[in-house]
């Protein structure tokens, strides 16, 4: 149970009274260190009082004294700086490989903070802490859901970057494909997102005033304009002939390459939803321009980047949703509001902050969180789960952060490093049990 004494070390859960080393000199701890997740001692930069003397330097933790030599702690100068050695059970001297005597200090943990981990770890009830959670203060709630959305686009900010670097460092390439595997909302992501790495930027640049011709680019490199692919779909319609051999021109022009169409999911889908029909809007977005870079780093509101995203297919599309010769009831093939917000959640506001980040640009970041601040919550069975535990989404921020905080902390079991969690942790259950009866008077 080491990692109980490394929580309570951070956390400051220490038992009451006065705290002494195991030669009853008095400790005050001023600061108890930064964690260290790398090679050497596993709290760097503590503030210690010892009698009355200020030391500065890094706290070791085991569970006995003896593991200090047990890890050779004892002949490695990266440990020389210890200024406490934090144990469960003194059993003997540490010294340093200069020879020091290094202070020692006995960690008890309270039994309510072993039971209320075991506690969470063991529940398999999501989440863990939904007993307690309607016990929290909202401000407590709202902290951490404001420190999570920001964490959720940090953490999508290295995956931007990554995709950059498959980009050939082109930002433009980068915005195209991550929007991109948007369009495949979950379902054909990942379909998405590879056909979009195939996409030749130079090419489409070319072909830019020609819709026709970014069609077949698009369709072609989807691997759409295959006939074995298409055969059990026959009749074909001659819109369907005319693309595949204008693809096949622009293919030997650009030698281009097609992803493998087996790839492409069609089962339990509308129509409207039909990788068809998402890259004819791609295709007319790209047309207009209206999914360059420059003109979402222009936009200002939540509504700017709605008409940005304002898209109707070209003629063949406004009567079909495959490329049969049979035609369908003419309806709305445009992006609804709802559909618009995902794109904006999901696509826009990370590359906003990414670029943010990359351009050194805090307003941009900010522009990026304020967006999420604006738009309504989304719904889904994770959001719905917290919400009937009591934790109320208000906005795609918060929502945002319900998904990092299930995917990152609930997922992983890892409630020792999540300050719901803490908050469960460090309470002693007549501590809860008081606060739920004067909730229930409230």
């Amino acid at each position: 149970m080491e990692y109980m004494l490394h929580y309570a070390w951070q956390h400051r859960i220490f038992p009451l009274g006065q705290l002494h080393t195991a030669d009853g000199k008095h400790i005050d701890i001023i600061s108890v260190g930064r964690h260290n997740s790398d090679a050497g001692p596993d709290f760097i930069g503590a503030q210690l009082k010892i009698d009355g003397m200020l030391w500065v330097g890094n706290v070791e933790i085991h569970l006995k004294s003896s593991d200090w030599y047990h890890h050779h702690h004892d002949t490695d100068v990266a440990y020389d700086n210890v200024i406490l050695h934090v144990v469960s059970a003194i059993d003997c001297e540490v010294r340093t490989s200069q020879g020091h005597v290094i202070p020692q200090m006995q960690l008890e943990i309270p039994d309510y903070v072993t039971n209320n981990c075991e506690e969470l770890l063991s529940s398999d009830r999501h989440p863990r802490c939904r007993n307690y959670l309607n016990l929290m203060p909202r401000l407590t709630i709202t902290a951490w859901l404001s420190a999570l959305y920001v964490e959720r686009l940090e953490q999508r900010t290295e995956q931007l970057m990554e995709r950059r670097k498959l980009c050939n460092l082109d930002w433009e390439h980068t915005a195209f494909v991550t929007i991109a595997r948007n369009f495949g909302f979950g379902k054909n992501g990942d379909a998405f997102e590879q056909w979009a790495k195939t996409v030749s930027m130079s090419a489409m640049n070319k072909h830019r005033d020609d819709l026709f011709q970014i069609e077949a680019i698009f369709f072609g490199q989807a691997g759409f304009l295959d006939d074995e692919f298409q055969q059990r779909r026959a009749p074909l319609s001659d819109y369907y002939y005319k693309l595949k051999a204008e693809y096949a021109y622009l293919r030997k022009k650009f030698d281009l390459q097609s992803i493998n169409p087996s790839q492409w999911k069609f089962l339990r889908m509308r129509p409207q939803g039909f990788p068809y029909m998402r890259i004819a809007q791609l295709a007319k977005l790209y047309h207009t321009s209206q999914l360059n870079l420059s003109r979402l780093i222009s936009a200002q509101t939540v509504e700017d980047i709605r008409e940005l995203l304002d898209v109707q297919v070209s003629d063949y599309w406004q009567s079909h949703y495959s490329f049969s010769n049979v035609e369908v009831q003419a309806g709305n093939r445009s992006l609804s509001k709802a559909t618009k917000d995902l794109i904006i959640i999901n696509s826009v506001v990370p590359l906003l902050f990414a670029y943010g980040r990359y351009k050194a640009d805090e307003g941009m970041c900010q522009k990026a969180i304020e967006l999420l601040e604006q738009l309504k919550p989304e719904r889904n069975s994770i959001i719905d789960t917290w919400c009937e535990a009591g934790v109320e989404c208000r906005s795609a921020a918060e929502s945002q952060a319900i998904l990092q905080l299930t995917t990152r902390y609930c997922d992983a079991k890892d409630c020792l490093r999540c300050r719901l969690g803490y908050e469960y942790i460090r309470h002693t259950p007549t501590y809860l049990k008081e606060k739920e009866k004067r909730n229930q008077k409230d």
